[in-house]
């Protein structure tokens, strides 16, 4: 185990690698999570690494850090983060107010609820507003999903899943134009989407995988 003195030639990153049970470094990692905070970096596996030694040390848990981590793994998503911090928390600190808020967030968020997800997120504006960027990252990622879901988008439905309207969406459209290829419909203000393999399947014949016809006639007399 190193000394205070020789840990803080390390970064974070490598204080996680060399020692990630040493509970001497959790106040590193507890103001490496405020720093991605102010900074809008991220680091899962420094987060994970303070998780598990606040396993080891619940009495030194500091629950406005751990509500931290949680919003920047939801902004994180599509990425299971979520799930993987929320493994490490004990449930008896799950049941608090502000983190059984967090968990309905991601069940909406996973689902695809985006409206409930934006009236939920107003009630505990006090919370999400503490982490920079939380609103424009789930935005990235209700635009995500939707590229997955839609071939052809009503203005409406995108306006329910960023939470925006009249000029801002404007603005928000505009920007897609220019860095993601969207094309604005003249007729109806439909949004194309660019193709992809979700959006756009394909069916193809495999023919390796055909089964012979022998093989099925032995299946009708079980069936029979």
């Amino acid at each position: 185990m190193e000394s205070p003195k020789e840990q803080s030639s390390y970064t974070v990153e490598q204080l996680v690698a060399v020692n990630p049970f040493n509970p001497e470094i959790l106040p590193d990692l507890e103001n490496y999570v405020n720093e991605q905070v102010t900074s809008q970096t991220y680091s899962l596996d420094a987060n994970l690494c303070l998780l598990r030694l606040y396993q080891f040390e619940p009495e030194r848990m500091n629950t406005h850090v751990v509500a931290r981590i949680l919003i920047k793994a939801l902004m994180a998503m599509p990425s299971p983060d979520f799930s993987l911090c929320l493994f490490l928390i004990p449930e008896r600190v799950q049941m608090e107010e502000q983190f059984k808020s967090l968990i309905v967030l991601s069940h909406y968020l996973e689902t695809g609820r985006f409206q409930q997800f934006w009236d939920e997120a107003a009630k505990n504006r006090h919370i999400l507003e503490t982490v920079p960027g939380f609103e424009q990252a789930i935005q990235a990622y209700a635009t995500h999903l939707l590229s997955l879901s839609y071939q052809k988008l009503p203005r409406s439905v995108l306006a329910e899943a960023v939470n925006m309207d009249g000029a801002s969406l404007d603005k928000f459209i505009e920007h897609q134009l220019k860095n993601s290829g969207w094309i604005v419909e003249k007729e109806n203000g439909s949004i194309v989407l660019p193709q992809n393999e979700f959006n756009h399947p394909e069916l193809k014949k495999n023919t390796s995988e055909n089964v012979p016809l022998e093989h099925i006639a032995r299946i009708f007399p079980i069936l029979g």
